[in-house]
């Protein structure tokens, strides 16, 4: 018969819907300001550290809600905004710092049974939640700048090893000039590093006697450099976010040299952008004992060392060789100098470095070595406020070596536990492949965060609530059919993006408003076929049979060029763009679901399998 739906396509469409209303249903629920708390490297969460929490809030003052331990982590509830920042405060003094990490979190009051069957809200964006977006440049230059570099060092000690004599190894213009002595060295020097270095594009100059051999990056380097200077500070800003213990970061590539950072619930930009853009790291080498310092100060440096100074100002002559650098430091912690007291770092390095430093160590036994804070300080702004950045490069810690030591050993002489943390946090989290500024920083505060909910869902209700009238009105039963799969569409939408876990922002919701415009739109092209159909005298069934199988393509097509469209949004949009994108493509998709076999599944329980004089349509 005409207009009756199998079984079986009912119970699918019944089961989409209860599973629909389901994964929507956490989204009801409110959400509980929290701090999660991780532990870090060898550090646990157990019972006496939940003993140790529960006793600092109680001295407080501060009320908990709930406190559940699971993977690695330990959430605490709370009541009120204030007290988590309260309690947030309270655990800092006695958490040590480079042991466990709090971040702020806005955790859902989800019942357990529904926990358990996966239900989750949507996660919210930063123009939703608040939080801080950063936009940063990196210096694709002075990437370039450093290999460039890298080669120059690898390039001499070449020669060295082979015995090419050569004049001078120097940089210009991205390309490393090598001078040699006759053209016989040039020669052996152009076969030999053109064997070794096969990304660089040698060019030999012989000119009044001079030999020179030019060696430059070519395309294909440059661009791997660049492609590898923007993934490091990706990964090194993903690294250092995490040990900050900001919940739910994003960190992701926006062009060929630039980096988004979004920081949902931070509220304090001053501490991200020291830790972002901060590139501290430590040099380790020998100090100088051969040659007077006082020479050094009147201009005599010898061609082997380098003239420092210690934080108090005092001059002192260390080797250039360096021993090792934060690069090849794999571990850092802050502690404190049993022996002095004072503030220290905990290092460990890489099976390289180890090596290095144990085979040092052992060679000068007796002899003085120096730790090099190096650090990239903004001490100003130009005229077109861009920051002005001042290299800072001083002596931290002299210690005479007693022992041999490799791949664990302390560093003291710093200011204050604060530095001696954070410059922890920046070793652990790794370099910087290249220098990067803050071209661009908003931050959203969590009240403006919920104005932008309020406005967004009035916008969706008020939208939802137009076109039902509408529909109800102009298409009777029909439209209040329209009615309901628009609400039910709704509800898909949600659940979708709860079980993706996707990322509701503010142009997501105009995603949505725009939706639910669309949503009916199938079902006007629906309902005013069937009015053709009865029009020039059709039978009811019929006209309804005609209507939704005449309809069909034309839906089709209108909605999967819509589609389309959105694809591309995503694929070639930023941020906001592919919020709208995800949203739009997610409800394209269910309003067919909906107006297609959702309306006609309902239309054929009250209009199929029976006569009909009339419908009202």
């Amino acid at each position: 018969m005409l207009n009756q739906f199998p079984i079986w396509k009912n119970l699918l469409v019944a089961f989409v819907v209860v599973v629909g209303v389901l994964y929507a249903l956490p989204n009801l629920y409110g959400q509980d300001p929290a701090l999660d708390i991780a532990a870090q490297r060898q550090a646990t969460i157990n019972e006496e550290l939940i003993a140790t929490v529960k006793d600092a809030l109680q001295r407080g003052g501060v009320a908990i809600k709930s406190m559940e331990s699971q993977d690695g982590r330990l959430l605490v509830r709370f009541n009120s905004p204030d007290d988590q920042l309260k309690a947030q405060s309270l655990l800092a003094e006695v958490l040590p710092a480079d042991q466990y990490t709090q971040a702020l979190n806005l955790v859902a009051d989800v019942p357990d049974w529904l926990t358990a069957l996966g239900g989750k809200p949507m996660s919210l964006g930063l123009d939703l939640r608040g939080g801080i977006h950063v936009l940063i440049d990196v210096d694709m230059d002075a990437a370039l700048a450093q290999a460039v570099d890298r080669y120059r060092g690898d390039i001499r000690s070449l020669l060295r090893k082979e015995k090419i004599g050569y004049l001078s190894v120097n940089t210009k213009d991205l390309s490393v000039v090598v001078r040699l002595r006759d053209a016989d060295a040039l020669d052996r020097a152009e076969k030999l590093i053109g064997n070794e270095f096969r990304d660089l594009i040698l060019k030999p100059e012989e000119k009044d006697g001079q030999y020179r051999l030019v060696a430059s990056l070519s395309e294909d380097k440059q661009r791997a450099v660049k492609r590898f200077a923007l993934q490091q500070n990706i990964t090194t800003l993903r690294n250092r976010i995490n040990a900050l213990g900001v919940s739910e970061p994003l960190v992701q590539q926006q062009g060929e040299r630039r980096i988004v950072v979004e920081l949902p619930g931070v509220q304090d930009p001053g501490r991200v952008k020291n830790i972002l853009g901060a590139t501290a790291t430590l040099e380790y080498r020998l100090v100088d004992t051969e040659h007077d310092v006082q020479d050094a100060l009147e201009g005599r440096v010898p061609a082997g060392s380098r003239l420092y100074r210690e934080r108090n100002g005092q001059p002192i002559l260390l080797k250039k060789r360096v021993i090792v650098t934060g690069n090849q430091i794999t571990d850092a912690s802050a502690g404190f100098d049993q022996r002095s007291g004072q503030p220290s770092v905990n290092v460990s390095l890489d099976s390289q470095g180890a090596r290095r430093m144990r085979n040092v160590t052992t060679d000068n036994v007796g002899k003085p070595m120096a730790v090099v804070f190096i650090e990239d300080r903004i001490v100003g702004r130009d005229a077109e406020g861009k920051p002005i950045k001042r290299r800072i490069e001083e002596v931290i810690n002299v210690a005479t070596i007693r022992e041999p030591f490799g791949a664990r050993f302390q560093t003291t002489g710093l200011d204050s536990p604060a530095e001696a943390h954070d410059l922890a946090l920046l070793l652990r989290a790794g370099a910087l492949a290249a220098p990067i500024e803050i071209v661009e920083e908003r931050t959203i505060g969590p009240s403006l965060g919920k104005d932008n909910i309020e406005q967004g869902f009035v916008s969706v209700v008020v939208g939802m609530l137009v076109v039902m009238v509408f529909m109800a009105v102009y298409y009777k039963v029909f439209g209040l059919v329209a009615d309901l799969a628009l609400l039910t569409n709704l509800v898909l939408i949600v659940a979708i993006l709860s079980l993706l876990q996707a990322t509701l922002t503010l142009p997501g919701i105009a995603g949505i408003v725009l939706t639910v415009g669309m949503a009916v739109d199938a079902n006007v092209l629906i309902f005013e076929r069937i009015r053709e159909e009865l029009r020039v005298g059709n039978t009811p069934q019929a006209s309804i049979h005609a209507g939704y199988a005449k309809a069909f393509s034309t839906i089709m097509d209108a909605n999967i060029t819509t589609l389309i469209a959105a694809i591309v949004l995503f694929s070639i949009g930023s941020g906001p763009v592919r919020g709208f994108a995800v949203t739009l493509a997610i409800g394209i998709v269910t309003s067919m679901f909906t107006a297609i076999i959702g309306t006609r599944a309902v239309i054929n329980l009250v209009y199929g399998g029976r006569r009909v004089s009339k419908l009202a349509v």
